[in-house]
């Protein structure tokens, strides 16, 4: 597995190497003591979810307040998708930017996206399966979100806004600068929350 930091360095994206032959291929996809020195600290993965999706659909921005923030190693099993993360760390020097890569069943790339990160993505084929490890379980009170059109994000999610699919919670997510300042306690140092 190769470990290449992004943009912004706390994002890693992952590219798993692939053992081919004339039966197919092998490749390793998760190994926790390779993920852990990457990062440079311990993450315990508790809950795998998968969503299926059609093209169009965007789903984002999403976070966990703490105590229940959660890291997530995220990838495409079918199709592909644009993936984006926000830095909602307020003593980050990145706060406010964001990391924005295609996945995809071809590509297999991963990323791993620390606490502290709204996260979201665009599905850019007919249809896609989108599958993610999180570090903490779902809380339905922690549940919070980001609009994905906050123009202070400043994304180019690619398509006009008449060809994307959301869902009615996630067009009436706030901005970022609408949201508590008690919400968005996560500590850059440690990728943790306070």
């Amino acid at each position: 597995m190769e470990f290449i930091k992004t943009s912004i360095p706390d994002i890693l994206l992952i590219k798993p190497k692939l053992h081919k032959d004339h039966r197919g291929y092998f490749s390793e996809t998760f190994r926790q003591d390779k993920l852990e020195k990457a990062i440079g600290y311990q993450v315990n993965f508790c809950q795998d979810n998968k969503t299926r999706s059609q093209k169009g659909v965007l789903r984002g921005l999403h976070f966990q307040l703490p105590p229940f923030a959660q890291s997530k190693l995220v990838s495409v099993i079918e199709g592909e998708v644009l993936d984006v993360s926000v830095d909602i760390r307020q003593d980050s020097p990145t706060f406010g930017e964001h990391v924005m890569e295609k996945l995809s069943s071809e590509n297999r790339h991963q990323l791993f996206i620390p606490r502290g990160f709204a996260h979201g993505f665009l599905v850019l084929s007919e249809w896609a399966t989108f599958s993610y490890k999180v570090d903490n379980y779902y809380s339905i009170e922690c549940d919070s979100g980001l609009a994905f059109n906050d123009p202070y994000l400043n994304i180019n999610w690619g398509l006009p806004f008449d060809q994307l699919i959301l869902s009615e919670k996630d067009l009436n997510l706030p901005h970022l600068k609408m949201l508590n300042n008690e919400c968005l306690k996560f500590s850059y140092k440690k990728n943790q929350y306070e």
